[in-house]
């Protein structure tokens, strides 16, 4: 849901990125543990959906994420996008999520400079309808990965 983030673990791939269009291969040591999570949940039969919800321009972090979509794609994920101007009547957390086994939500939590802080969680059966119904929403609206340009 963010134009930008400032995740510290990304730092140097961002900069790498930057510097030389080069984004890492789907089994580099930055991809290696979510490639690997994502194909053993895929391989149990589960979807693993992502959606991005941004703004119009694209910021330049938005297109490092075009840039390396291709190895959650290659994992096993289904990237989708939005663009923010086609989202102003759906109600949308106020934050990034996981929503898992439609049993608990995950909120990433952010700082105003894009910083991961502490996530928080619910199972309450309320946010975790609210959070699968506004996903839902926003794949149904959202472009997928292969038909989005920037």
């Amino acid at each position: 849901m963010r134009d930008t983030y400032g995740v510290t673990e990304e730092a140097d791939t961002v900069a790498a990125w930057r510097a030389s269009g080069q984004v890492p291969a789907h089994d580099s040591a930055f991809w290696r543990p979510w490639v690997e999570l994502v194909q053993r949940t895929v391989a149990r039969g589960v979807e693993v959906r992502r959606a991005r919800v941004v703004s119009q321009p694209v910021t330049e972090y938005i297109r490092f994420e075009h840039a390396i979509t291709g190895a959650n794609l290659y994992a096993g994920e289904q990237v989708r996008w939005l663009p923010r101007a086609r989202a102003s009547h759906l109600l949308l957390p106020g934050n990034d999520f996981w929503l898992i086994d439609d049993r608990i939500v995950r909120f990433n939590i952010f700082s105003g400079d894009g910083q991961a802080i502490e996530p928080q969680a619910s199972t309450d059966h309320g946010v975790i309808k609210q959070c699968a119904d506004a996903f839902e929403m926003v794949w149904d609206l959202g472009v997928d990965h292969h038909q989005f340009t920037l």
